[in-house]
């Protein structure tokens, strides 16, 4: 665990040639700020060893006007967390580690003056929401395709169409994380209790067997409302499976040092026994997609499978960029390969977990400052322009 010792030194002036990268997060009154302290250790050191100053900054202390900033920044040799003062961003990557604390009104205005800020960029402004993204990729042919059938939760008519068309169904909270508050539905016709629920929760899961679509719907409604979350209903899609063990594929998408996006790296996580999903905490396991979907499929099949995989992941974010209407730079992605080798999208997050595999994990943390190096680069030549036209004039 890093130390949660604090001192100050004071950073000397960056160059002009290499942007200043601050990693925003939110003040706290006992750790001074919150958010994964390992994952911000290794960005500064990757940022450092690219020569680009990489420092962590609070919401509260990020001083728009100001020409320098009091962040802090990992002293390796004695694992501390130092307070220093550093240059004023050109590039500020959002990585407030919650939703509840993004939604805070001086997070919420923060964010958009930095938004406004001439010569400041901010990218991943936003968790992203599951009905939000649904919604956007609706928009488009091209990534309609990849979308299961979805639907707001709002009433039992809506459980009660989309049963007739799906065997399984899948409800998830709008905001939902890690799997947590997750349904599944399905109906078994010649059991006495046809409906069946389960339910995820952090303990584990629970499985209830209901007489009627009306008892469906309350045991839905009580789980919904301890939550505090609205739901979508979801086509539930029969993933390919590995020992009666299904597994999907979890995608890292990151905009690459020509600004455009590129499929980073991709793992498989397989579903825990018993559990509605496969997230590695919920007693899935990491294994290598390739390796199972030859099992499956065969080599040949299998390199197209891979092939329409990471076509798909490339479609999806340009299309979701777009449709948020927000600079973005990375987003993890959920992906599903059904038993007939289809590919599905299920679930897109703008603050990436860390990857587990090493080769991965490396490739993403170097990609975030490639991409900072081409906003930089962008903005010099902006200027440049800018100073050309003036003198013509």
């Amino acid at each position: 665990m890093l130390d949660e010792a604090f001192s100050h030194r004071v950073v000397i002036k960056q160059s002009a040639d290499k942007p200043v990268v601050a990693i925003l997060t939110i003040e706290d009154d006992v750790q001074l700020f919150r958010g994964n302290r390992r994952n911000f250790a290794d960005l500064i050191r990757t940022g450092e060893s690219m020569g680009i100053t990489t420092y962590v900054v609070t919401v509260k202390n990020l001083k728009l006007k100001s020409a320098r900033v009091l962040g802090y920044t990992y002293r390796q040799e004695d694992q501390a967390w130092v307070a220093s003062w550093f240059p004023r961003p050109g590039i500020v990557y959002n990585r407030i580690p919650l939703r509840e604390d993004e939604r805070l009104p001086h997070v919420q205005r923060k964010l958009s003056a930095i938004g406004r800020q001439p010569g400041m960029r901010l990218f991943n402004r936003r968790f992203f929401n599951k009905w939000s993204l649904f919604k956007w990729l609706n928009e488009h042919s091209r990534t309609r395709r990849y979308i299961p059938e979805t639907k707001k939760l709002t009433e039992p008519a809506v459980l009660q169409r989309l049963l007739k068309r799906h065997e399984l169904l899948y409800l998830k909270p709008v905001r939902g994380k890690a799997g947590v508050g997750i349904m599944a539905v399905s109906i078994e016709q010649e059991k006495p209790l046809p409906y069946r629920l389960q339910i995820q929760d952090d303990k584990g899961s629970r499985t209830y067997r209901l007489s009627s679509l009306e008892k469906l719907w309350e045991r839905v409604c009580k789980h919904s409302d301890s939550i505090g979350e609205a739901y979508i209903a979801q086509q539930g899609i029969r993933l390919a499976s590995v020992q009666d063990r299904p597994f999907d594929l979890r995608a890292l998408v990151q905009k690459n040092g020509s600004g455009r996006w590129e499929l980073t790296g991709m793992g498989a996580r397989v579903a825990g026994d018993s559990s509605i999903t496969t997230h590695v905490p919920r007693g899935g396991n990491i294994e290598d997609p390739q390796k199972l979907l030859s099992l499956l499929f065969g080599e040949k099949k299998t390199a197209r499978v891979l092939r329409k995989v990471r076509r798909a992941a490339v479609i999806l974010a340009k299309q979701i960029e777009r449709a948020s209407r927000s600079r973005l730079a990375e987003m993890s992605m959920d992906l599903g390969v059904d038993e007939r080798g289809e590919v599905w999208f299920f679930e897109a997050n703008s603050k990436p977990m860390k990857f587990d595999e090493s080769h991965i994990r490396n490739k993403s943390l170097e990609r975030i400052f490639q991409y900072c190096l081409f906003l930089h680069r962008r903005r010099l030549q902006a200027r440049k322009v800018t100073a050309a036209s003036e003198i013509l004039t």
